[in-house]
């Protein structure tokens, strides 16, 4: 049977140190690449990235590149999915690695199982001691929460995945991702898919390699911008909460409201840390005795950064109007 043409699209700006090991995966595909173009869109790019690109495009006629002025994840997105040729979209994130049969398992699934959406596990790495402590706690429930895309081990229909594998027809349906969403634009458009009658299955049969932050700065900025953002989600969707949602802020407020009470009532002020302290040094040793050094770092940068940024997105887009009924869907949804 002839597989559909496939269309990749890689969102990219100043990706250096990671373009060339996802390009490497990527021309590994077993899929063809006969039955292959490569979009990459580059965001003006101030490192070496354009350079990397030139030689690959030397090697491989399918790579083409794009310009992306804007300079936003979503704008290139879309950009990508404007010039795409092919039936099937792929989307792949140059900060990833990928083994040479996971195009044909998205494709294939994709097309066997009526989903509209399709996607596997991110099997999170890292390059330094710190990179992999940073692995282990996204990919734990205590850092992740149940974020099945991240902690799966049977095949399961969620409510968003990361990258994403679609038709063409079907972002087109859609119109594309959401231009205003800086951030999270992956999860509003999947509550879009979800509620236009879409369905999304993920299988843990595909998997990817995704290199995380390396630095403490550099993580606790992009979980700021998840928190933030999420707020804009929640504003426009609020039946889209999941009660992951709402533990950061959570834990954020209760630190406050500690520190607050802490001069007059000592030891109730000094519980909500204590707890979370030691809740953070249980899961820590968890993943082994000798990260406990690093590990409960690492999850206070993560914790605090997104709930931080949630309250942030509060002051810029306003509360989001969830009633109770959303908060019990979320926590209905615990037990699905």
């Amino acid at each position: 049977m002839l597989m559909p043409f496939v269309t990749v699209i890689m969102p990219v700006r100043n990706e250096e140190a990671y373009l060339a090991g996802c390009l490497d995966s990527l021309f590994a595909t077993d899929y063809g690449l006969e039955r292959l173009e490569v979009l990459v869109i580059d965001g003006s790019s101030t490192d070496r990235t354009l350079e990397i690109l030139a030689g690959y495009q030397t090697r491989y006629p399918c790579l083409r590149l794009l310009e992306n002025p804007r300079q936003l994840q979503v704008a290139a997105l879309n950009l990508g999915i404007q010039a795409a040729r092919g039936e099937i979209i792929v989307r792949m994130d140059a900060h990833s690695e990928y083994p040479a049969d996971y195009i044909g398992r998205c494709v294939t699934l994709l097309l066997a199982s009526g989903a509209d959406n399709v996607g596997g596990v991110l099997e999170a790495a890292g390059r330094t001691p710190f990179g992999k402590a940073v692995a282990l706690a996204v990919t734990s429930p205590f850092g992740a929460g149940d974020a099945k895309y991240r902690t799966a081990v049977q095949e399961a229909w969620v409510d968003t995945i990361f990258p994403g594998v679609w038709r063409k027809t079907t972002l087109q349906r859609l119109g594309g991702f959401q231009a205003a969403w800086e951030v999270n634009e992956d999860y509003e458009l999947n509550y879009r898919l979800r509620r236009s009658g879409g369905k999304i299955l993920l299988s843990p049969a595909i998997r990817c390699r995704y290199y995380v932050r390396e630095g403490i700065g550099a993580l606790a900025r992009q979980y700021f911008r998840y928190g933030h953002w999420k707020v804009k989600t929640l504003v426009a969707h609020p039946d889209s909460l999941r009660w992951r949602q709402l533990a950061a802020p959570l834990l954020v407020l209760g630190l406050a409201v500690s520190a607050l009470t802490a001069w007059w009532l000592p030891v109730l002020g000094a519980l909500p840390p204590a707890l979370y302290l030691l809740a953070a040094l249980a899961a820590s040793a968890a993943k082994g005795l000798r990260w406990l050094p690093v590990l409960p770092v690492v999850y206070l940068t993560l914790h605090l950064s997104w709930g931080i940024g949630f309250f942030s997105g509060i002051f810029k887009w306003g509360l989001p109007r969830l009633t109770l009924q959303h908060v019990r869907n979320a926590v209905r949804a615990i037990r699905s």
